[in-house]
């Protein structure tokens, strides 16, 4: 199940800040955002080769105990034993996603709640920092 944070509050107009590195055999790792293990707004999936894809972020939500439609964007600028800055931010509409190359993701916030309390980080990922400003 990874790492788990509960009871963190991450509201609108916060930004949340993530620095990790992958593991050197990494194949993929996710960062999950929601309200619960059931309720996950924002499943971040950047995967190195796992699930058939090689180099590729799938997004999606998890409700209602299903998953929902996959967003794939185009850039991956995440590399096997090397540190990522991630930075999170969201609306009741969108998530905000900006990646260490300065690209962004940016993908529905399907329940269109103004905070979340869970958090899960999963996969071959060292996550070193975790910030709420």
């Amino acid at each position: 199940m990874g790492v788990v944070v509960q009871n963190m509050s991450f509201k609108v107009g916060q930004t949340l800040t993530l620095t990790g590195v992958p593991t050197l055999d990494s194949t993929n790792f996710a960062i999950n955002i929601g309200r619960s293990p059931e309720e996950i707004a924002l499943h971040f999936n950047p995967r190195f080769d796992a699930h058939g894809d090689q180099r590729a972020i799938v997004c999606n939500s998890y409700q209602g105990g299903k998953w929902c439609e996959e967003h794939r964007p185009g850039s991956f600028p995440f590399n096997q034993n090397e540190e990522f800055q991630i930075k999170i931010s969201f609306t009741p509409e969108e998530f905000q996603v900006k990646l260490t190359d300065g690209s962004e993701v940016h993908f529905p916030n399907r329940p269109g709640a103004e905070k979340y309390t869970y958090m899960q980080f999963d996969g071959e990922v060292r996550i070193h920092g975790i910030e709420i400003k």
